[in-house]
Order: structure tokens, then C-alpha cells, then sequence
């Protein structure tokens, strides 16, 4: 009896195993090809020379912190959504959705009309150069006009994976990147019958993207709610305590990130302060590192549906486990991939720019990372872990502390007064990272987020 046990619980442990990896898959795709979208705009816009590649490095900055915002509703609603759809809870589900839904098409209204309006106010504040400014300016106007559609992407996205629906962001991403190319193509070297705009070019091939992706996304998500197994239920009026719980849930769990967002604009102020080309590096080196750690988003992620849906049933030792086994996978296909990234560095990194002080800080500022990326990974599974078992608030105040203290004092001391420039700030970086990786990896083995649960 007690080996048939046993081999009852090795089966579920496999079977969770492979409910994982089905979901990491796609989701690891689906996150590549968001993360082309940017990476493309970059590569092919450093055939217009280094200044528009700092620009374009720039405004995106500031619409990761703009998306974040977005991003505030869109990650309480999955938090709730998984444990919703855990519990089997349906309508609690489709309300929960909806609203989010409809909070994040007023938020993106409204960022959307400011960012067309103040492009240039916003990228003064930020302080871009004047001789790059122009460029700066067209490419947020037209991306920040039509940022209400990645808006409501992030909740029709995460309301999806919540309920397991992992391929259809995939698919939707997938379309937005062959849009995306075509249209670069087209529109900044002036092909296929199209007049050359350059960095103009890219910015609306980038818009017409997004577009694109939300109507895939939004027709998904009309057929789950509709027609989907497991949460078909009618549309009802959002209760009294719903958006209560909604924002409750959202504040500690996106101000994380937004803090996170914010610490890293004041360091890209104080890296513009050093140079053009500083800015520059720091903007190949970011698209370069973000494939390191793309695999262990899209692991950290899919454990983040399975947590949110095991702790919806109260099953927490399966949730610990599963949670502890993709946290070690992804350390070390991560370590392995910076490792060998900082290895190629000086290789890469000249097929991206002919500027040799780039290539030379760049390649160091890769072996850095290396170890930074030990940190990062511990803090993406802690901090998406914890917070899809309910514990929203612990992440929020580590986040915090560590970046502002490590990621942004740190970083300046070393950066500027200690004269280290580039290299220095990135030091900061490793700091905050690691230091906050140990101590939420802590939280994490103690289980004291067994009683967090919202459901």
C-alpha cells in the first residue's frame, strides 16, 4: 500500500511536471516574439547610425514604464483569474475579467492622449539629447498614440494564461512580428513602393503591430468566455467588492514592477548623463540580455499558471514543488546562456555597430551580467511565485528597498562620483539583483505564503 502510494505521488508529480512544460512552451515563443518586436525596431535601425538606436532605446524605456502601468490591472486579474479558474469559480472569472478589461481600455485612453500630446516635454524630462531629439519625439508620438491596444493585449494576454490558453498569445505575437518586419522593411529603407521614413518608418510599422495582436487576442478571448471549457458563464454586472479586490490584489503585486520601472528611468537619466554612447551600449546590451532570461520567464510564467490554479485548491506541498523544480531549471539554462553570451560578446556585439569604445564596454558589461543574471532569475521566480499563491506584499517591499537603494544609489555612486561610467551603474545592477534573489528565495522556502490565498 505504501509503494502504490508512493508511485501515486511520483505520477502526479510527473503529470504536473508535464502540464509545465506544456505550458512553458509556448509561452517561451510567445515572449520571444514580444521581445522581437523591440529587438527588430533596434537591428534594423542601426543601419541609420547610433543616434536613432538611442533614441528608439529611450522611448522604449519610457513605454516599459507606460506598459507597466497597463500592466497594474492586467496582473492583479490574473493573480485572480488562475485561482478563479482553480477553484472553478466561473463567474467570479468572467467578471474579473471584464473589469479589467474595461479599467485598462480608460487608463490606456487617457496615457495614450498624453503621450501624443507631450512627446517632447516627456523626453526632455528624461533628458535626451537635443541632437537626437527629433528622432525621440516622431517615434513616441506615433507609438505612444496607439499604445492603447498593448493596453488591453496585457489583460486579454494574462486573462488567457490564466485560464491555461497559452498558445493563442503566441499565435497573436507571431502575426505581430511578421507585421512588424514587413512593414519596417517598407517603411524605413523605403521598399515594396513605400517612401523611406526611417525611424518615422519603424514607429508606425511597430503601432499597426500592435494593432494587429490585439484583434487576435481579442477574438480568443471572446471565444473563451463564450464558448470555452471551464469558464463559459454570461457577462453579469461587477459586484460592489470586485474592483476592491481587484486593486487590493494589483497594488502591491504591479507597483513591484513599477517601482522597478521608475528606478531603472532615473538610471537611464544618469547613463544619458555620461554619454551618447553610453546610452547606446546600454541599449544593445539590454536586447541582447533579455533572450538570456527569456527562458526563465516563460518557465517562471507557466509555474505561475500551475501555483495559481494548485493554490485555488489548497494543494500547497504540490504548488512548493512544482515551484522549487523550475526555479532550478531555469537557473541553469540561464547561467549557461549569459555565460556563453559574455563569451561571444566581442563577436556580437561589432555586428551591430561599428563604434570600438561600444564594442569594448559593451563586451565588458556582458561578463557583469553573467553574474547578474544569477540574481535575476531567483528574483523572477520568487516574485511571480509568490505572488500567484497570494503573497503580493513581501515582493513589493524587497522591490523596493533593493532597487532604490542598490539599483539606483549604488549604481549612481559607482557610476558617476567613482567614475566607473557604464560599468559601474551595472555593478548596482548585479548588487540589487542578487542581494534581493537571496532574500526572497528565503521567503519562498519558509512557506509563509501558504495563507495568502485570495480564494
Amino acid at each position: 500500500m505504501v509503494k502504490l502510494r508512493g508511485m501515486e505521488g511520483q505520477s502526479k508529480r510527473i503529470n504536473l511536471r508535464a502540464r509545465l512544460w506544456r505550458l512553458t512552451t509556448p509561452i517561451f515563443f510567445d515572449l520571444a516574439l514580444l521581445m522581437l518586436v523591440g529587438c527588430v525596431d533596434t537591428i534594423m535601425l542601426s543601419h541609420c547610425g547610433d543616434g536613432s538606436v538611442a533614441a528608439v532605446g529611450m522611448v522604449n524605456q519610457l513605454m516599459s514604464f507606460v506598459f507597466l502601468v497597463y500592466q497594474f490591472l492586467a496582473t492583479g486579474a490574473s493573480i485572480l483569474c488562475a485561482q478563479f479558474f482553480g477553484a472553478k469559480a466561473k463567474e467570479d472569472f468572467v467578471r474579473t475579467a471584464a473589469l479589467a478589461v474595461a479599467m485598462n481600455l480608460a487608463i490606456g485612453t487617457l496615457a495614450s492622449t498624453a503621450l501624443f500630446a507631450f512627446p517632447r516635454p516627456l523626453l526632455a524630462l528624461m533628458g535626451l539629447r537635443g541632437d537626437v531629439m527629433p528622432h525621440g519625439v516622431s517615434y513616441l508620438a506615433i507609438t505612444g498614440l496607439f499604445s492603447i491596444f498593448p493596453a488591453l493585449s496585457l489583460a486579454l494576454g494574462g486573462i488567457l494564461r490564466s485560464a491555461g490558453r497559452v498558445v493563442p498569445p503566441m499565435a497573436a505575437n507571431a502575426l505581430a512580428n511578421i507585421v512588424n518586419v514587413t512593414l519596417n522593411y517598407a517603411l524605413i529603407f523605403g521598399r515594396l513602393g513605400c517612401p523611406a521614413l526611417g525611424v518615422e518608418g519603424a514607429a508606425w510599422a511597430t503601432a499597426v503591430a500592435r494593432i494587429v495582436s490585439f484583434a487576435v487576442l481579442a477574438g480568443f478571448c471572446a471565444a473563451l468566455v463564450w464558448r470555452g471549457k471551464g469558464v463559459r458563464s454570461r457577462l453579469k454586472l461587477p459586484k460592489a467588492g470586485d474592483l476592491r479586490r481587484l486593486v487590493a490584489v494589483s497594488i502591491p503585486a504591479a507597483s513591484e514592477e513599477l517601482s522597478y520601472c521608475l528606478s531603472q528611468l532615473v538610471a537611464i537619466y544618469f547613463i544619458n548623463g555620461i554619454s551618447t554612447d553610453a546610452l547606446t551600449t546600454k541599449t544593445y546590451c539590454s536586447n541582447l540580455v533579455m533572450f538570456v532570461f527569456l527562458f526563465c520567464v516563460a518557465v517562471t510564467h507557466g509555474g505561475d499558471i500551475l501555483v495559481g490554479h494548485l493554490v485555488g485548491r489548497h494543494r500547497y506541498r504540490p504548488a512548493y514543488l512544482v515551484g522549487t523544480f523550475f526555479m532550478r531549471r531555469s537557473m541553469l539554462v540561464t547561467v549557461v546562456g549569459s555565460s556563453a553570451l559574455a563569451a561571444a560578446g566581442h563577436f556580437v556585439l561589432p555586428l551591430l555597430t561599428a563604434n570600438a569604445e561600444i564594442v569594448r564596454i559593451g563586451t565588458i558589461i556582458l561578463w557583469v551580467d553573467a553574474v547578474l543574471e544569477i540574481g535575476r532569475v531567483r528574483n523572477i521566480f520568487a516574485c511571480g511565485t509568490l505572488r500567484a499563491a497570494g503573497d503580493v506584499t513581501y515582493p513589493f517591499v524587497v522591490g523596493v528597498a533593493g532597487q532604490w537603494i542598490f539599483g539606483v544609489g549604488v549604481a549612481w555612486l559607482l557610476g558617476i562620483p567613482l567614475g566607473f561610467g557604464l560599468v559601474g551603474v551595472w555593478v548596482g545592477f548585479m548588487l540589487d539583483e542578487n542581494l534581493r534573489g537571496v532574500v526572497l528565495m528565503r521567503r519562498w522556502h519558509s512557506q509563509r505564503w501558504r495563507d495568502k490565498s485570495f480564494i
